[in-house]
Order: structure tokens, then sequence, then C-alpha cells
């Protein structure tokens, strides 16, 4: 395999990750995501740090995966949690250790800001391979259920 280089996401990659978040909502909940508002939502989070970034994975400047990372204070830690959402790998390049490096990264770079206590994530009860590839890079589950409204 060539060689993937990961980097922070910019603003000319908003179309790779439209369409990333687009294909990763069908593929998880066969959810059709609009997406003006998603081309929104993407920019407005590239174009404002406060609320998070995205990293790519690329191969010969080809975007083929990604990452979003978003930010949780805690108030018991005196600390920032990362977020780890939008995970999404093209499905050639799946299974060759990708998200590993995206993570590798995510974890470098929250080095960098002395203020991250944790990295979290959610997934699917049924997404027994993405679990099991979260477990293998040292996460864990938690004794949290998710709510939502």
């Amino acid at each position: 395999m060539e060689k993937i280089n990961i980097r922070v996401a910019q603003h000319t990659d908003v179309t790779s990750l439209v369409n990333f978040n687009q294909l990763m909502a069908w593929e998880t909940e066969q959810k059709k995501l609009d997406e003006n508002i998603l081309t929104k939502g993407v920019s407005a989070l590239i174009l404002d740090e406060n609320k998070g970034f995205y990293l790519v994975a690329e191969q010969n400047d080809i975007v083929v995966g990604s990452l979003m990372v978003t930010t949780e204070w805690s108030d018991w830690r005196n600390g920032v949690f990362w977020w780890v959402q939008s995970v999404y790998i093209t499905p050639d390049f799946r299974r060759q250790g990708i998200y590993a490096q995206l993570y590798a990264q995510v974890k470098t770079l929250a080095e960098q800001q002395h203020n991250v206590c944790g990295f979290r994530l959610y997934v699917e009860k049924e997404n027994l391979i993405a679990q099991k590839t979260y477990e293998s890079l040292g996460m864990q589950p938690t004794h949290y259920f998710m709510y939502e409204e």
C-alpha cells in the first residue's frame, strides 16, 4: 500500500467530507442527509476551529478517509474530552489501518493542547467490527447509555 498522508482538513475538502457523511449516514442508518444543510455544517466547522476539526487521510492527493473531532468540557476533570465522530473510510481502503493512523494523529494533536483529558466516541450497537477496532486501539466501553431527543 502506498503512503497515507494524514492532515487537518481544509475548505477544499468540503465536497469529500459531505460525500463521506452522506455515505456513512446511509450505510449505518439508511438515512439520507440534506446536502445543503450538511455542506453548511461541514463548512462551519472547518471555518471555526472552536467547533472542532476534521482530519483527512489521503493517498496520492485523493481523500480516502476522514474523521471529525468536537469538544466537551468536563468540570469533573477540568479538561476537555475530544469526541471522535463522522468516521468514514472508503470501502477499498478499509481494514488497512487508516483509522488507526487517523486516531494516532488525534492523540498527537491532543498532547499539544495540554487540556485534553480523554477521547470518546459512540458506535452503533450492531457494528462489532468498529467496536473491535476501537478496543484494539485502547478504547473501552463505558458504563453510560446515550439518550437523545
